[in-house]
């Protein structure tokens, strides 16, 4: 447990440090072009969810936090054996939620400031995010490396 409060508490004063500067740094009329054509620090708000789906539902993404919350700490709080790689995906997704479930609760919405043009289509720019959507998208691929490894380690075992 307390590895996981090591990575995901610096991770969300990141995220939190990050979305301030952006807040008073950035307008939302004039873009920092950080590398011409390729990475701009925007200010955007969402009251949605990922890539700005589901917009205005600011409340129903609250509760959904919440929820995701308790049910993170509730896997954090029950005995298992050892698993670094489950733990660091649950610290990553523990910062993430916190961090975008701190600005709904403050600003009403989520602020996304990273604007990356990976010049591919359906990525021509990326849509904006910030520190806590990259720990939820990194927690998301760790969780899918590690139920392929139980998958493997269970057919292995069940072959012997």
């Amino acid at each position: 447990m307390r590895f996981v409060l090591f990575l995901s508490l610096p991770l969300y004063v990141l995220d939190q440090v990050t979305k301030w500067c952006a807040l008073h740094y950035v307008t939302p009329d004039e873009p920092r072009i950080i590398i011409p054509e390729f990475f701009t620090l925007v200010f955007i708000t969402n009251t949605g969810a990922a890539f700005g789906s589901f917009k205005n539902n600011n409340l129903f993404f609250i509760a959904l936090s919440c929820a995701a919350l308790i049910f993170v700490v509730t896997l954090l709080l029950r005995k298992h054996p050892g698993d670094p790689l489950r733990d660091i995906s649950l610290a990553l997704l523990l910062g993430g939620i916190m961090g975008n479930l701190t600005d709904r609760l403050l600003h009403g919405h989520v602020i996304d400031f990273l604007l990356f043009d990976l010049h591919v289509p359906f990525a021509h720019p990326w849509p904006a995010f910030n520190v806590a959507d990259a720990c939820i998208c990194a927690a998301v691929v760790f969780f899918i490396i590690h139920s392929f490894r139980q998958e493997k380690n269970t057919a292995a075992s069940t072959a012997s």
